[in-house]
């Protein structure tokens, strides 16, 4: 049997290098937003992603992951995800309509340190249906749930049990094909985190995974969809969409475990509002 990847555990500072990162997706996030309207195209968010991530002297993260002999790797800056598809969505010619949901996945690196996190918004200024609004808000309350479940000795499988005990047996999918991860000198690192706990056999088991120290940081990203979790991924190569054309949703955040508590290192409070609020410490550092 092959030996587990070793768990990258960084030092103060470089948690502190990480939080910078952090902070240029936070704003990057937050530019795409604001540039969210009916008529944009993909190509054009991604623009504004570019922009803003070099304004702040720093490099994308995805713009180019994955090459090879085989393919030059992925062509934009962010993933930009549309209704049915569910993660690694190609920016382009696409033209957003009033309605659609579209998740926006960034990543950046500071002086060798990535940071990475993800947001759903509805398109346009009319209200999203009671459909899809249950769908963006269970999403986004289990990716804090999973955040929060976080701490020094504890395992990995953790975040998997409080996003199930979240999701419950709603009408939501919880996608397993696609999962949480280290993070650090390299944007995809051991170990791997998943959304829900394993099946068959292996059904039941809770907390299980590599146990936490202070110094593990890890990005933490729970896909939902509308029905059917199960995907595919489409001839481009990158795009995974779910199998049965029901819609999707994605949320993440990078988080560092401090010896004081957790550091969410891509919200602008570093998480204290939504982390208090779930009786999980808060750990800044200095």
């Amino acid at each position: 049997m092959a030996p587990r990847p070793s768990v990258e555990v960084k030092t103060p500072d470089q948690v502190r290098a990480m939080r910078r990162a952090g902070l240029v997706v936070a704003r990057a996030l937050d530019a795409v937003v604001a540039a969210v309207r009916p008529g944009v195209t993909t190509r054009e968010l991604d623009a504004v992603a570019a922009a803003a991530i070099a304004e702040a002297g720093a490099q994308p993260s995805f713009l180019g992951y994955g090459a090879d002999e085989d393919r030059p790797g992925f062509p934009g800056v962010v993933c930009l995800s549309v209704d049915d598809e569910v993660v690694h969505g190609i920016p382009g010619a696409r033209v957003l309509a009033e309605g659609d949901l579209l998740s926006v996945d960034c990543g950046a690196i500071v002086d060798g340190w990535h940071g990475d996190a993800a947001v759903s918004v509805v398109v346009g200024d009319g209200p999203p249906s009671a459909e899809v609004a249950g769908l963006l808000e269970a999403t986004r309350t289990a990716m804090w749930h999973g955040l929060a479940a976080l701490r020094e000795g504890g395992r990995v499988g953790d975040v998997a049990a409080a996003v199930e005990r979240v999701v419950g047996d709603g009408p939501y999918g919880i996608v397993e094909d696609y999962v949480g991860h280290g993070i650090g000198t390299e944007m995809h690192q051991a170990p791997d985190v998943p959304h829900s706990r394993p099946r068959g056999p292996l059904a039941g088991l809770r907390g299980r995974g590599p146990r936490l120290v202070a110094g593990t940081v890890l990005a933490v990203e729970p896909m939902l969809t509308l029905g059917d979790p199960d995907t595919h991924e489409l001839d481009d190569g990158w795009t995974a969409v779910t199998d049965d054309g029901r819609w999707a949703c994605h949320w993440e955040h990078t988080v560092a475990i401090t010896p004081t508590g957790l550091w969410v290192l891509t919200a602008h409070d570093g998480g204290e509002a939504e982390l208090t609020a779930l009786g999980a410490p808060y750990g800044p550092l200095d």
